[in-house]
């Protein structure tokens, strides 16, 4: 992969990661607070929790999809971003504009999601 197309992923990779960052900037200011003087009842209050559950769901898959962003610099770095970690094929580079961070090609892919919901 030339350096100009390389260059063109890492930058949609780092953009990715500052939007990542940012919204769990804005989670911890104004999601993940909670005060029971404004919650006059017990449903309230639940229903806070819940919201607050699947705010916590949310920035761990963020912190999921992070750790790929990094994972996927450092091929970058060792020279194997954009080949696939089953076939070792080279990944389609619209699977990548897509999906900067993918490990697999469109067919392994496949393949390991088949395999999931086979074991599942």
């Amino acid at each position: 992969m030339d350096s100009k197309v390389l260059f063109k992923y890492k930058k949609l990779l780092l953009e990715e990661k500052q939007r990542i960052l940012n919204n769990s900037k804005n989670a911890l200011k104004n999601e993940l607070v909670l005060s029971t003087d404004d919650l006059p009842d017990e449903t309230d209050l639940a229903a806070s929790e819940i919201n607050q559950n699947l705010v916590f769901k949310l920035r761990d898959r963020e912190r999921q999809l992070l750790s790929k962003i990094d994972e996927a610099l450092l091929r970058m770095t060792e020279g194997t971003f954009g080949t696939c970690q089953d076939c070792e094929e080279p990944i389609e580079p619209r699977r990548l504009e897509a999906r900067p961070m993918s490990t697999l090609c469109i067919a392994c892919k496949e393949k390991q999601e088949h395999r999931e919901k086979i074991y599942a």
